[in-house]
């Protein structure tokens, strides 16, 4: 009997060795299934239905092959454009072969839509490199203008400088800055016009180039002068401020009486003793630590006592001893604590004066005593 369409035949129950011997394999059917043989078991079989369009007989099956040959592309792209892999697989499918039948007329105005789509896309992108060229020309624009403007600023503020620089350098080595005056402050021993006869070499130089060594060499010369400062002032004036020596008292020399300041540097030879100015007699002269001590103490005594005093004598550094107007002698000590003392003796003489003691003795300022 000849089988249905969707029918198929399984394989067989394998019989048991009890139907059959092991090694007969058995006779079989035109479709493979094997007959009943003895007690044995019948064939089983599957069935699948049929698909059946309804209103057809079997002349109007329609397989699936025959829906995507008759079904328009449009139609098969909106109902099966799911995110399933059966649409994918039905559109891929169908797309050789309208293609290869010839296009539907609806696919031709969707193929235009691309076109114009894409031409339309590539319109979009080519402006955009436009616009992208175009900001990167003012970009560019831009940056070089800020740095042609910076150029040009550090240009002008270095051209200015140049030109400062060589205006200064250029006036202060001309002419115009050439010394032409010499002026004198603190001059009082020394007479101000032999000061300014001792640059008379110096005169049209220009005043930078007038160097220290220069003045030096001017006021060398001059013993009485203990320190010096200069300063110029534009366009042609030396300023020399000078500090005499503080002559500390008279010694006596060989050569005759010498005034002397506290290092021991000849201020003037005298004839007599001027006022003021003791006579200091130490072992050694001027070299010796008695002499530096008595220096030191003459410059801390006050007025009251320094008119007074005609005489100062230091056989050691800590024994000063000082000679007042009438033969009144004070008795000092060391150098150290010189203000002190000089305080106190000149409170001592306002209390007693020196014609009316014997003598003062300061070199215990805490205990000071008049005798």
């Amino acid at each position: 009997m000849k089988r249905p369409q969707g029918f198929e035949a399984r394989p067989p129950r394998r019989p048991s060795t009890g139907d059959r011997a092991p090694s007969e394999p058995g006779p079989t059917t035109a479709a493979g299934a094997r007959p009943r043989s003895g007690g044995g078991v019948a064939d089983r079989v599957s069935t699948e239905p049929i698909a059946v369009v309804a209103g057809a007989g079997p002349a109007g099956v329609r397989t699936p092959r025959d829906l995507q040959e008759t079904v328009p592309l449009d139609d098969l792209r909106r109902g099966l454009s799911g995110p399933g892999r059966a649409g994918e697989r039905g559109v891929r499918d169908a797309e050789p072969r309208d293609a290869a039948r010839g296009a539907h007329p609806h696919d031709d105005a969707t193929g235009t839509e691309r076109r114009d789509d894409a031409k339309g896309a590539r319109r979009a992108v080519a402006a955009a490199e436009r616009a992208r060229r175009r900001y990167e020309k003012q970009e560019v624009r831009r940056f070089t203008k800020r740095s042609r403007r910076r150029r040009l600023v550090w240009s002008v503020v270095g051209g200015a400088l140049a030109l400062l620089v060589v205006v200064v350098v250029g006036g202060a080595y001309s002419p115009l800055m050439a010394l032409r005056e010499v002026r004198v402050e603190g001059a009082a021993r020394i007479p101000p016009e032999q000061i300014v006869a001792a640059f008379e070499g110096e005169l049209g130089t220009p005043l930078p180039l007038v160097t220290r060594d220069d003045v030096h060499r001017a006021l060398a010369g001059f013993s009485l002068i203990e320190t010096y400062s200069t300063e110029t002032i534009p366009p042609g004036t030396l300023v020399v401020r000078i500090v005499e020596r503080t002559p500390v008292g008279v010694i006596e020399t060989a050569r005759g009486l010498e005034l002397v300041d506290g290092a021991g540097v000849v201020i003037d030879r005298v004839d007599a003793r001027p006022d003021g100015q003791p006579l200091i007699e130490t072992p050694g002269g001027t070299a010796s630590d008695g002499f530096r001590a008595v220096a030191a103490v003459v410059r801390n005594l006050p007025a009251e006592a320094r008119t007074q005093l005609v005489g100062a004598t230091a056989e050691t550094a800590d024994d000063v001893r000082l000679e007042l107007a009438g033969g009144v002698p004070v008795v000092w000590g060391g150098a150290g604590d010189s203000a002190t003392k000089a305080a106190v003796l000149a409170r001592l003489m306002a209390v007693a004066p020196p014609d009316t003691v014997s003598g003062y003795d300061v070199s215990s300022p805490e205990s000071a005593v008049t005798y």
